[in-house]
């Protein structure tokens, strides 16, 4: 059961750190410590009773859900069906619930993931004109956050099993290709997802080999692109930034604003290295600053919710947190399809027909 819990950990975490910094998004620095205090924004801030989270967790439910429609064990039905999945969330996005069409995904299913939570405009472009995009043929030079900010269950679904981790990698970074064609829109998916792999696998590797094997694992797969060595130095300041002395909100300026893919990804990891037994205090830190506040809140949730585990995530993330049964039931699922143990009946009506219906949104 450890292993299930670090993908709730993972799934949940990141739920939690989108929820906790979507409040302050677009919220510049000085403002968000005068009303805040302190220490920034530390708990959630709710909506009707409810923290809400952004399209970066929608992406990431969908991309869990396309890797479970997949029905052919190759890295381009992989992308493919995660593809047609983005397509489906855009339904999500520029329609009303319910939706009169054909379906990928039983999340459509779900009148609460109808709503519009400042999407990315690349995404949302990207998609709109067919998501054709891939690594060999970009389809534009973006490298915003939006495409690392969404690959996360692609490395829960192949941990411990026979797919190479190069494979996985490679996956993510064609997911966030399929919307961002920039080098560094891409290499920092595949980084995180190996990140994610890494710490799921093992109980014994510490973080901070996580992230470097993560970095010499990206040395080696895209050796021979451009700006590799920008994301290598960037990680190295990371990690060397997490011994320092520095302030958090220091460190974090020293990194960026997290509105692009590799600022988002350093930022994330550094406050994960940063307070690597204390889910709290690195959300706390991933989230108040002046950038892409809900982004870096998700991805540091990801990664510090795969390496703890779900019961290490403190009660107040988990109470009041947007449709977070959905989060746990999708979750099992992949888990469960992963370890081969989801009934063929339950996969055909959710996986197959998306004719699954959610009671509880």
């Amino acid at each position: 059961m450890r292993e299930l819990d670090k993908f709730r950990g993972c799934m949940v975490g990141g739920a939690a750190g989108d929820a906790l910094g979507y409040a302050i998004e677009f919220i510049h620095e000085t403002q968000i410590f005068r009303r805040f205090g302190k220490d920034g924004i530390t708990q959630y801030s709710l909506r009707g009773g409810v923290a809400q989270f952004s399209d970066d967790t929608q992406m990431t439910l969908f991309t869990a859900n396309g890797l479970m429609n997949c029905r052919e064990n190759n890295m381009q039905s992989y992308t493919d069906c995660i593809r047609d999945s983005y397509r489906d969330w855009y339904l999500t996005q520029a329609g009303t619930y319910p939706i009169n069409a054909n379906k990928h995904c039983w999340l459509l299913n779900v009148p609460g993931l109808f709503s519009r939570r400042a999407p990315g405009l690349t995404c949302i472009s990207a998609i709109e004109n067919g998501a054709h995009g891939t690594i060999e043929n970009p389809i534009n030079t973006s490298k915003g956050c939006g495409g690392v900010m969404r690959v996360a269950p692609i490395g829960l679904y192949f941990s411990g099993t026979q797919t190479a981790i190069e494979q996985s990698d490679m996956l993510a970074a064609s997911a966030a290709a399929i919307t961002h064609g920039h080098e560094l829109g891409y290499i920092p998916a595949a980084a995180l997802v190996h990140i994610i792999r890494e710490v799921i696998e093992s109980d014994d590797i510490t973080l901070e080999q996580a992230v470097l094997n993560s970095t010499k694992a990206m040395e080696k797969l895209f050796s021979g692109l451009k700006h590799c060595g920008r994301f290598s130095e960037l990680m190295q300041l990371t990690v060397e930034l997490s011994h320092c002395e520095l302030s958090t909100l220091e460190a974090i300026h020293r990194l960026g604003q997290g509105w692009v893919a590799e600022e988002a990804l350093a930022i994330s990891v550094y406050c994960a290295l940063k307070y690597a037994n204390d889910f709290d205090k690195a959300i706390i830190a991933s989230v108040n600053h002046g950038g892409d506040s809900d982004s870096t809140g998700s991805i540091t949730g990801n990664i510090l919710g795969a390496y703890m585990g779900y019961d290490a995530i403190p009660d107040k993330y988990k109470q009041g947190l947007e449709l977070k049964e959905l989060i746990i039931e999708l979750t099992d699922d992949l888990y469960e399809m992963k370890c081969g143990k989801m009934p063929q009946e339950e996969i055909k009506k959710k996986y197959i027909d998306a004719a699954y219906e959610y009671k509880n949104s």
